[in-house]
């Protein structure tokens, strides 16, 4: 009998530009159109939420928040497809929307792709409902494919 391997402890902080080359590769390996290193160098100079999960020395996940007006989108998050199922989405979506907390954010919203259902199933889970659809959002193989706009009311405690 093969015994489970040890848990890895696994945090999460803020990026930096030295993450910047291991989370590109992420984006890479996860993403027909990725987005570019200089977008996410851009994110960071911008004063972006920008945030990674480390698991023991490697980074396995990312996730960038736009805060204004007392609104946040959710621009990008992501697993390392290695360390999918692992319950790391759960984990950066929850600090990202504690962040929003912290910004006195009334409304987070992102864009998903319908075919991801993976990530929709993680987004409803916790609490975002679709409200929108945006035709050819997303560049694809065959033209473009539309994005499910999803939103969440944040709730405080008075």
């Amino acid at each position: 009998m093969i015994s489970p391997a040890p848990q890895v402890p696994a945090h999460i902080r803020s990026m930096i530009h030295d993450d910047l080359p291991l989370v590109s590769d992420i984006e890479r390996r996860s993403y027909e159109f990725p987005w570019s290193h200089d977008v996410f160098r851009d994110c960071l100079l911008a004063g972006y939420q920008c945030i990674v999960l480390v698991r023991g020395e490697e980074i396995a996940g990312y996730g960038v928040l736009s805060v204004a007006a007392g609104e946040a989108h959710i621009l990008n998050l992501c697993v390392d497809p290695v360390y999918r199922e692992l319950g790391y989405g759960d984990r950066l979506l929850s600090e990202i929307l504690g962040r929003a907390r912290t910004a006195d954010v009334k409304e987070v919203f992102l864009e998903v792709r319908p075919t991801n259902s993976s990530a929709l199933s993680l987004y409803r889970k916790q609490g975002f409902r679709q409200i929108a659809n945006r035709p050819a959002y997303y560049q694809a193989n065959a033209g473009r494919e539309d994005a499910a706009v999803f939103a969440k009311t944040l709730k405080y405690n008075d």
